[in-house]
């Protein structure tokens, strides 16, 4: 089993450098949805790695089962929804991890027993730290030699209408952004859903060769490095306007100029109409959702930086970087 999370016992205040840092660290129980979590990754990486490094990736798939073999005991070991000194990151629904983590062991393997435990797909919804059945069809997207014919044909056309979904909302604003809200409210983090779904935009295209997917993507991409109502990049150290001073106990030199600004790459957590901190709620009262959004680091509502919606980032920049030669 894996633990679900460390930090700190209390909350700390900015700016905080790590050796500075006054709280002990406390190990947080296990759980099941962080030991599938561990099984989808390590069974993720036995397959990425299998080309370029064996024994390792022996190592990860030996990690994943055991992980998987761990869960399959232990299914109703839940998060405690504990907030003190860091997010709760609760989860007492794991039907999804469970099908994200047989998606990518079947994967990994090939062994046909996962299958009977893939009960999720990929809707509009997406996925999200919390959420993560729809990672099940990318997952399964990727081997289309393990599947048969019909069966893989249905997954990419789930995979397409999905994406149609995202492009229709995309050309719905006045702004690229496959992102609408459907009460009109941009929530925390929306940048990541605006990654995320631009992911998907970008999977549909590599499944379908098809390149108003691949146009989709890009052109989401380039909401968050600027093309936006805020004329703003999102993304710190790319833009002649990019954002500086992200949420960050040590990313600080707004607080303390001897800090560091956020390394290049760290993506803001952008507009949030819920403004749910002290900064946001003095500077953007009656903001426009889409303007939801200030450069200043005591801004945790919209400013924060987050490893989940920067993986989300760096996929996508990814997959851009792979387009150069492509017309």
């Amino acid at each position: 089993m894996v633990h679900h999370k460390i930090h700190d016992a209390a909350w700390t205040g900015l700016p905080l450098a790590p050796a500075a840092d006054p709280q002990p660290r406390l190990l947080y129980p296990v759980s099941t949805a962080a030991t599938l979590n561990l099984a989808a990754v390590g069974a993720r990486c036995a397959r990425v790695y299998q080309r370029f490094d064996r024994a390792f990736s022996a190592r990860c798939l030996e990690a994943a089962t055991r992980a998987w073999q761990a869960a399959l005991k232990n299914p109703e070991l839940y998060a405690p929804a504990e907030s003190v000194g860091g997010g709760p990151y609760d989860d007492t629904k794991v039907s999804d991890e469970f099908s994200w983590a047989a998606a990518e062991l079947f994967a990994a393997t090939g062994k046909r027993g996962y299958l009977g435990r893939v009960t999720t797909v990929l809707t509009t919804g997406n996925f999200s730290w919390k959420d993560t059945g729809g990672l099940a069809d990318l997952a399964l997207a990727r081997v289309p030699y393990r599947m048969d014919p019909i069966t893989y044909l249905k997954l990419v056309m789930r995979i397409a209408g999905v994406a149609d979904r995202h492009l229709a909302d995309l050309r719905a604003q006045g702004y690229a952004n496959p992102f609408l809200p459907t009460d009109g409210k941009y929530v925390w983090g929306s940048n990541s859903a605006t990654a995320n779904e631009a992911l998907v935009l970008a999977y549909a295209y590599d499944l379908t060769r098809l390149p108003k997917y691949r146009e989709g993507a890009l052109e989401s991409l380039d909401y968050l490095l600027g093309r936006n109502a805020l004329n703003q990049s999102y993304v710190a150290g790319y833009g002649e306007r990019s954002s500086q001073n992200q949420h960050h106990r040590f990313w600080a030199h707004q607080l303390d100029p001897a800090l560091p600004h956020p390394a290049p790459g760290s993506l803001a957590g952008g507009p949030n109409s819920g403004l749910q901190d002290p900064v946001a709620q003095r500077a953007l009262q009656g903001c426009a959702p889409a303007k939801c959004y200030i450069d200043d680091i005591g801004s945790y509502a919209t400013n924060e930086v987050a490893v989940n919606w920067n993986s989300a980032l760096a996929w996508l920049a990814g997959f851009a970087d792979t387009q150069g030669k492509v017309h």
